[in-house]
């Protein structure tokens, strides 16, 4: 195959359903998933800008972390749905790399939000009085900037290095969608320059905002540790443990994606950890962050007395 061809030629998506009777059952709780988060998501952000009372820096940036969640749900899910029902899995080099780079871009984004996040309940919980000042309109546009920056910056760095190296084997894509470690796996050719970006990228945008979330949980239990309310502790433990399981699936599923050697993945693992932090975070972060909490409750009964 000569030179030119290798960098134009179509791929094919081996896909996330299973050959058998399973695959139909798993193909409908991946639909359910997929509409429930663009409407759970879609809902939160409706609701935010409405409700007055939801115009604080914790809901403005919630409102665009379900932006996040419904856009890169939707650069994977809506192709793989389809390729299901069609019966094939082929997918362009033009299409695989722009659902690499959007794909990179806004799960970058979500890293970065995610520890920033954090940190703004870490203020709240821990330093309530300088709250207004900590958290600022200012201060929560720049986290919006620094998360999308930051995102987008990952999408510009490793999309070219990735999709200019030579893919001279297989063009069968063992994965549901242009995955990075996948995608290197098709290539040959030198491929320190992209393992130096991607393990640096990889530190920066995983290790950093994870540790920043760790740090921001540990001072917020610490201090309501020290709460003299077993009710207030109570309430607390439970929204903090709540948020630490979704962003420790989060983290954690990419973190072995992006971070460990390429002898530990199997393109059944890859698939599994994938679907985790792909399809079923967008799903839990509208339910954990914001469905259970009584401001969203308060606002969602007001929606209806509005209508009603």
């Amino acid at each position: 195959m000569d030179g030119n061809r290798t960098f134009s030629s179509d791929f094919t998506l081996a896909g996330l359903f299973p050959h058998g009777r399973a695959s139909g059952l798993l193909f409908a709780v991946i639909s359910v998933i997929f509409f429930t988060a663009l409407t759970a998501n879609g809902a939160m952000i409706l609701l935010i800008q409405v409700d007055p009372q939801l115009h604080t820096p914790m809901y403005f940036l919630l409102s665009h972390l379900s932006l996040i969640d419904m856009l890169y749900i939707s650069t994977t899910v809506p192709k793989t749905l389809v390729d299901h029902l069609v019966g094939k899995g082929n997918i362009s080099f033009a299409a695989c790399t722009a659902q690499y780079f959007l794909y990179m871009g806004l799960v970058g984004a979500e890293f970065f939000l995610l520890g920033l996040m954090a940190y703004d309940r870490y203020v709240a919980i821990c330093h309530p009085l300088r709250y207004p000042t900590l958290m600022s309109r200012r201060v929560c546009w720049l986290i919006l900037a620094s998360s999308w920056s930051g995102g987008a910056l990952d999408s510009f760095l490793l999309t070219p290095i990735t999709m200019s190296l030579p893919f001279c084997a297989s063009h069968k894509i063992e994965h549901f969608f242009c995955e990075a470690p996948t995608m290197l796996r098709l290539a040959c050719g030198d491929k320190a320059a992209y393992e130096m970006v991607m393990y640096v990228c990889c530190v920066v945008m995983l290790l950093a905002p994870f540790s920043v979330v760790v740090a921001s949980y540990t001072q917020i239990l610490l201090t309501v540790h020290q709460m003299r309310s077993s009710e207030g502790k109570r309430k607390a433990f439970a929204t903090c443990s709540s948020h630490m399981m979704v962003v420790t699936l989060f983290y954690g599923a990419a973190l072995y994606t992006y971070m460990l050697p390429q002898s530990y993945h199997t393109p059944l693992k890859d698939k599994v950890f994938s679907a985790f932090y792909t399809i079923l975070t967008p799903l839990l972060n509208p339910l954990i962050y914001s469905l259970r909490n009584r401001d969203v409750v308060g606002a969602l009964r007001r929606a209806r007395a509005r209508h009603g």
